[in-house]
């Protein structure tokens, strides 16, 4: 017998547009240090900061909220940048030596980038005039001149070429040739090597048409444009670096691949000038490395400052990364972590004042961005309120919390203010200012906690468009690492020679792996946390605002419930320090559980209304009341054959090639036994089958689209015990007319586990429930029939509600939860979700994602979505992302999809992995080991930036001309699908926006990203930093060029197919 089932006819315009007023998708602004950068500017009248990367991403940084974004459509490297002062325009050069300029414009009220200019420099060009075309092979430094109206480059061939700025034209007849030069030279000089490449171009502050140009071999010229002729020479041997001209144009400083400086008068009368005034050695006199760059600064005060990178000893410090900071007799050499990518000073640049008066040095490095208070005593690192470098220590997990209350909130920064050496006052120090954040303040505080190899949870303010660091939590305290050894030694003092002083927070190296925090929840309410680790250990924590000092107590829970035949083969557990211990203000421990055997958590949940942890290894999950510092329950759930459960991440015993075999092996498996149960002499039957179909069915009737085949999973698959989710309701369980607490645990090999928990009933007007002890009754088990991983679990209400968090309903903060209607159960596996009615755990709905679409689900969320129409419309939908990258949102409870957007790219397994939803329809992913990626799938909740800047310079309509027209390209440097449509101009073509607007067209299938469901927090996402390698992967990346074909033209044919047909 044939069923048809239809859906509803055609669709729904008011559904369509509620859709639009609920559901779009942006990816707003990209949070943290960015990923490689390459280049540095400054520009000291607007005070802005731009940084470039080798992927071809430009950055621009202002006040904080202030940020634009732009990316070069060639995925080259930024070699140089260069701001025209005070006119929001940015020169850049590309190491394939192509220039790009740039320009901040008003759309609207708001500052957009946008690229306006570029031009790709020639290899050889002719000059009349010229004995010889000169050459420009490669340029090596750009010079703004004339008020930044033009531009001078220095080639690698020696000679200096002029740009107009305004056009990005080449000027003819001003090219300085080294040959000129030479003429100017003596013989004995001239009849030397060559002068090399330009490794530098100054400007003069006062008297713009005088250039200083060094040549590679030492030789310094200073130019007149306006005569065209060469005023001053002095006759350098050593190799040059780098060269900077004090303010008064009186003095010279020259630094040398020797690791030594030289200061040359400027104004003796006679030239060429042949030996400097002064030259030294820093670091000498044992052999150095080179001064790569060098500033010289003068203040009213009297003194000077000498700022330099490099030159550090050869031999006994040549892999320091350092740079010197000198100022009369004070010498201190700032050591950091990371490679020096370039630094400015922020000093006046008014031509009319006599001193520079450094008020800050800043210095980008490969990890980070580090701020020095030149104007205070020590010289102070000035805390960044943005930028802060997320993989100080590489990020293992992260999770948001939303609507964080005042008072915990003001509790947290106080807490961070105590951590931080530097006063309150310094803050207000941060010298990039520029600009005008004009987006409204945040209606609620949203936090983002990231954990870390280390053992660090921290928290940032995610509330706006400036993602600035808070607390830092460290768990490393409580236990005895295997480095503590080695870190005595290292701390033994080192010489006074040089001055070392550690600046900056990135720190790559961890103690020992197995402090690496897994997963994190926190409830805001009683500023209670869990934090659980990749030693199995779970740390129960509250917020308290005073230093104490006490012991923390210690339980163990074995998960394997003595079952033999088990040998955990993996990492020992972490040591604990015993006896009072003391905690600095802020999040303090209170108590340790030690899961046995100590295999990392995988999931984790706290409900502080009930006193109740629950966490979940590969072998099982434990409940454990911390009131009462006892554990409830422990649940194996092992099967017989996982015997890599047992060998842990860290294992020495676990082999990665024995791992693929076996992937491999299951996927041929299955692939033949697919091919088995292909039975062709059903061909003719489904012909017919269709060809009825046709007659019988309305063509204006959508059908249910043609299933998939689903792989059965196997029972005794390896890690099939691993614990996915854990989750506390006040639910119906043992009858439909008393409801209780309830636990519920989901499995890697589909299970479900309901208990029913008896937790004594707090007296009114207390906070603590009695002392008796909480019991667990197993009430259901569930096993779903493919056996597919249990990402996420649910209770709905009676009106197909999430269940508010604990204290949100008693303290009046949510509207309390419907218990008179059924209430029901939404399981989320990576093949299909499924609402189970409560308390009978019979099936009501379901929709098979992977049937339908062929993907996984990797991530789950229950978000609220606002209408953009009627402020006080909101609806809560089922958001997914998939292991292809898209994201998927679905009504709840009836399962019913809405919309659907390509968001991270399916080869970008770390940011899949990464993402985090929030409550409330925004979400997060690494699009880097330093960046998070914000996004929005909320029509109404978007944060981004919305700024303007003051600048003196407007573009006009002989500017306009010049303007590129360009194709849509990608968003983002590190290539994640973000494509932004350029908006049509007067004439119809497409004008290129760099920059991230909420009113750029979005393609139909936009892009987003996910979280887990819990019940304490937001989001909770672990990174397996273990890099454990899955049959699914396999699948995923791996698969068979026939699969692919087969899938591609399923594709077509469920496009191309008018209606559909499913015979049972």
């Amino acid at each position: 017998m044939m069923k048809f089932r239809f859906r509803r006819q055609g669709a729904d315009p008011q559904r369509e547009k509620l859709k639009q007023e609920l559901f779009a998708f942006h990816k707003t602004v990209e949070h943290g240090f960015p990923n490689q950068p390459s280049a540095l500017a400054f520009d000291p009248e607007l005070r802005i900061m731009a940084i470039g990367t080798r992927s071809g991403a430009v950055k621009i940084y202002g006040a904080p909220g202030v940020e634009f974004t732009g990316l070069h459509r060639e995925m080259a490297t930024v070699t140089q940048m260069h701001f025209l002062p005070g006119q929001g325009r940015l020169l850049t050069l590309l190491d394939d030596s192509s220039l790009h300029l740039w320009e901040i414009v008003h759309h609207n009220g708001c500052a957009h980038l946008e690229e306006a200019l570029s031009f790709q420099l020639p290899s050889r060009l002719g000059f009349d005039g010229a004995s010889g075309p000169p050459t420009l092979a490669h340029v090596t430094v750009i010079l703004l001149v004339a008020a930044g109206n033009m531009a001078a480059l220095g080639t690698e061939g020696g000679s200096v070429f002029f740009l107009d700025v305004s056009t990005l034209m080449l000027i003819e007849g001003q090219t300085l040739g080294p040959e000129e030069v030479l003429r100017s030279l003596p013989d004995d000089y001239r009849c030397g090597k060559a002068l090399g490449p330009v490794e530098s171009l100054q400007g003069h502050l006062r008297d713009p048409t005088r250039i200083l140009i060094g040549y590679s071999r030492g030789l310094l010229v200073i130019w007149n444009q306006a005569a065209q002729c060469v005023d001053r020479v002095f006759l350098g041997n050593q190799q040059l670096e780098s060269l900077c001209w004090e303010r008064s144009g009186s003095t010279l400083v020259s630094s040398h691949s020797d690791g030594s400086y030289a200061i040359w008068s400027a104004d003796t009368g006679s030239s060429p000038v042949m030996q400097p005034t002064m030259a030294t050695m820093p670091y000498g006199p044992f052999p150095c490395k080179a001064i790569n760059k060098i500033l010289w600064r003068n203040c009213a005060s009297g003194g000077h400052f000498i700022i330099f990178s490099g030159g550090m000893p050869r031999a006994s410090y040549g892999d320091r990364h350092c740079v010197s900071v000198l100022r009369a007799d004070t010498l201190v050499t700032l050591d950091f972590t990371s490679r020096i990518i370039d630094f400015f000073t922020v000093h006046s640049m008014r031509p009319e004042d006599e001193f520079d008066e450094p008020q800050a040095l800043a210095v980008l490095l490969e990890e980070e961005l580090v701020v020095l208070d030149l104007q205070m005593p020590g010289w102070p690192v000035v805390p960044a309120p943005y930028l802060a470098p997320l993989h100080s220590s590489a990020i293992t997990c992260s999770a948001h919390v939303a609507n964080v209350p005042a008072k915990l909130w003001a509790r947290i920064v106080s807490a961070g203010e105590q951590q931080s050496a530097q006063p309150a006052s310094s803050a207000s120090s941060w010298p990039i200012t520029g600009g005008r954040n004009l987006a409204q303040e945040p209606s609620q505080r949203g936090l983002l906690l990231t954990g870390h190899e280390d053992g660090t949870v921290r928290f940032w303010d995610a509330s706006g468009v400036a993602l600035r660091p808070l607390y830092k939590l460290s768990t490393a305290g409580l236990f005895q690492t295997d480095c503590e050894h080695a870190d005595s030694l290292a701390q033994a003092p080192e010489d006074d020679w040089p001055p070392f002083r550690k600046v900056g927070c990135f720190d790559p190296y961890s103690d020992d792996p197995r402090l690496g925090v897994q997963k994190v929840a926190l409830c805001k309410y009683t500023a209670q946390m869990v934090v659980a680790g990749t030693a199995g250990q779970v740390l129960v924590l509250e917020l308290s605002d005073m230093p104490s000092e006490q012991a923390v107590s210690m339980a163990s829970v074995d998960l394997l419930q003595d079952r033999e035949g088990f040998t955990w083969k993996g990492h020992e557990r972490l040591s604990p320090r015993t006896g009072p211990l003391p905690w600095p203000a802020g999040f303090q421990p209170r108590v340790l559980v030690q899961c046995l055997p100590p295999a990392a958590v995988t999931a984790v949940t706290l409900h502080t209304e009930w006193s109740l942890v629950a966490f979940g290894t590969s072998h099982g999950f434990g409940l454990f009341d911390y009131q009462r510092k006892s554990p409830v329950l422990a649940r194996c759930t092992l099967h017989p054959n996982d015997s890599l459960a047992m060998e842990g991440p860290l294992s020495r015993v676990k082999s990665l090639k024995k791992s693929l075999r076996q992937s491999f092996r299951r996927i041929r498996k299955s692939r033949v036994s697919g091919k088995k149960r292909v039975v062709n002499t059903n061909s003719k039957l489904q012909e017919a089958n269709a060809q009825l179909a046709e007659q019988a069915c309305p063509h204006d009737v959508e059908m249910t689209p043609v299933q998939r085949r689903i792989e059965p999973r196997s029972a005794d698959d390896s890690l099939s015990g691993v614990v996915r989710c854990l989750y506390f309701a006040d639910t119906f369980l043992r009858d439909a007319a008393h409801h209780g607490p309830t636990m519920w645990a989901g499995t890697n090999s589909g299970s479900v586990f309901a208990y029913a928990l008896e937790v004594p009933v707090a007296v009114a007007g207390s906070e603590k429930r009695p002392e008796r002890a909480v019991e667990a009754v197993l009430g259901k088990e569930v096993q779903l029939m493919h056996r597919a991983p249990v990402v996420a679990i649910a209770v709905l209400d009676g009106r197909g509600r999430p269940l508010p968090e604990p204290f949100e309903a008693s303290q009046d903060l949510a509207q309390a939860p419907d218990m008179q209607g059924g209430h029901a159960v939404l399981i989320a596996s990576e093949e299909q979700f499924k609402v189970f009615t409560l308390p009978k755990v019979s099936a009501k709905t379901k929709f098979k994602l992977t049937a339908h679409e062929g993907c996984r689900v990797r991530k789950v969320a229950l978000a609220t979505f606002a209408s953009v129409a009627c402020e006080d419309y909101a609806e809560t939908c089922l958001a997914c992302l998939t292991n292809l990258g898209d994201v998927h949102v679905f009504s709840v409870p009836g399962l019913r999809p809405q919309v659907h957007y390509s968001c991270i790219r399916k080869e970008d397994i770390s940011g899949i992995a990464s993402c985090v939803f929030t409550r409330h329809g925004q979400g997060f992913y690494l699009i880097s080991p330093s960046e998070f990626e914000r996004f929005s799938l909320s029509a109404r909740n978007i944060t981004e930036p919305l700024c303007s800047l003051d600048i003196s310079w407007s573009h006009g309509a002989a500017h306009a001309s010049y303007r590129l027209q360009e194709s849509p390209k990608l968003s983002q440097a590190n290539g994640t699908p973000g494509i932004l449509l350029a908006p049509q101009s007067r004439d119809g073509s497409p004008n290129p926006v760099h920059s991230k607007r909420a009113d750029t067209p979005e393609r139909p299938e936009a892009m987003l990203s996910p979280m887990s469901i819990d019940s304490a927090i937001s989001a909770d996402t672990t990174l397996d930093t273990t890099g454990d390698i899955t049959v699914e992967d396999v699948k995923d990346f791996l698969g068979s060029s026939e699969e692919a074909a087969k899938n591609l033209r399923n594709l077509v044919e469920d496009e191309a197919r008018a209606c559909a047909i499913l015979i049972k």
